[in-house]
């Protein structure tokens, strides 16, 4: 942190910290369980409603049609009639038809693909009707073209070193406060942003990163934590003044407008149509979740970090699928979009992420992903080794 100019932070991650030490924080917020999705006992009658009517419509948004890398292809903007989901459908069955297999498997994968959304995004409690899931998929795949940034630029004095340390240091907090993975990547896309369009100094970066986080957990969260909280995790070198203006700052500098379409969900559908078993999973999230650490992933689309973490996690594990699993792979590999070129890219910049993570001063994702509850894939033996299987040269530590 030193090198960096940051302040000197507390101690955040250490997994032989007992309840004694821990931080002075509410007693809510480190009586969570660590879940999917946090559910707080006293709030559902309270709360109940209102967290439906956001679970139903944070998904829910029409963004301007951009053509491109052949996501939705040949589609006419149309008044509001039932003619429009028939064109959001032909544009997209049009991209799975140019997919090379055998010409019985792409008479069937359209519809097979769109039975599998349903069931898949229905089973992950990512919506309360399963009537709109399709609905919802074609415009997942359209707006995450605004979700990317046009270059790997960082503004000086910064560089892709001191990005990853504060990022590093923000999957730590994230980690205190138990919030939900979406909440984690929402605030890495922000920074990401916020960076290339807020002139900030190298003192004010650890403060904008956790403006960027307070951001995300107030449209991902029920419960938030205090703002004088977050000044104690920085050791009180900023006030809460500092903090609210800075909050001003990153809304203003970003329009308001906070949305994003995490790669999370893009992995996790695709995991669920393909039958992928928990280690895969697992494997893969851990994968993806490192490539916020990594300055040259800022580019690609998520649906891109998804399929590359998910084809990278079979690799290593190297688990053996049924007729019927390859079936279901080719369906969920339709929704990797891109060239294969591309996607071979992301996976080498994950296996060299994964095989150095070990040895890394940021290590709080190794960390994370190295308990029971992640089957300890970040320890598993083949990682270090990755780059290997891609045709890579081994890192040595």
């Amino acid at each position: 942190m030193a090198r960096t100019g940051f302040c000197d932070s507390r101690q955040l991650l250490d997994l032989h910290m007992t309840e004694e030490k821990q931080l002075p924080l509410r007693t809510w917020a480190n009586n969570c369980v660590l879940k999917e999705r946090r559910v707080f006992e006293g709030e559902e009658v309270r709360l109940g409603q209102c967290y439906k009517h956001a679970q139903e419509n944070r998904w829910v948004r029409r963004l301007p049609i951009s053509a491109e890398d052949g996501i939705i292809m040949d589609y006419a903007q149309q008044d509001e009639s039932a003619s429009t989901d028939v064109y959001e459908e032909e544009a997209l069955l049009k991209y799975l038809h140019r997919l090379p297999g055998p010409p019985s498997l792409r008479e069937l994968m359209p519809g097979l693909l769109r039975r599998e959304v349903e069931v898949s995004i229905s089973k992950l409690g990512l919506l309360y009707d399963k009537t709109y899931a399709w609905d919802i998929f074609v415009d997942m795949m359209r707006s995450q073209l605004l979700c990317t940034l046009p270059n790997t630029d960082l503004p000086k004095p910064f560089t892709n070193t001191t990005r990853a340390i504060l990022v590093d240091w923000l999957i730590q907090v994230h980690e205190v406060f138990q919030f939900s993975e979406e909440t984690l990547y929402l605030a890495v896309h922000l920074l990401n942003r916020a960076l290339r369009l807020i002139k900030v100094s190298i003192t004010g970066l650890q403060l904008l990163g956790v403006v960027c986080l307070f951001l995300a957990a107030k449209k991902e969260e029920c419960l938030l934590p205090e703002v004088s909280e977050l000044c104690y995790l920085m050791e009180n070198a900023y006030s809460k003044k500092q903090l609210l203006r800075m909050e001003r700052r990153v809304l203003i500098g970003l329009k308001f407008d906070l949305y994003y379409c995490p790669p999370l969900h893009f992995l996790l559908i695709s995991a669920s149509i393909a039958r992928c078993s928990d280690k895969v999973v697992w494997m893969a999230r851990y994968l993806l979740e490192l490539s916020l650490l990594e300055g040259q992933c800022v580019v690609y689309l998520p649906a891109q970090l998804a399929g590359a973490a998910l084809r990278l996690a079979r690799r290593v594990l190297q688990e053996t699928l049924s007729p019927e699993g390859e079936t279901a792979w080719c369906i969920a590999a339709s929704i990797h979009i891109g060239s294969e070129a591309i996607l071979f890219s992301i996976m080498q910049i994950m296996a060299m992420s994964a095989a150095r993570a070990h040895g890394r001063e940021t290590r709080a994702t190794f960390i994370k992903f190295s308990t029971i509850q992640t089957l300890h894939v970040s320890m598993h033996p083949a990682l270090k080794t990755t780059p290997g299987l891609l045709g890579l040269p081994c890192t040595q530590t």
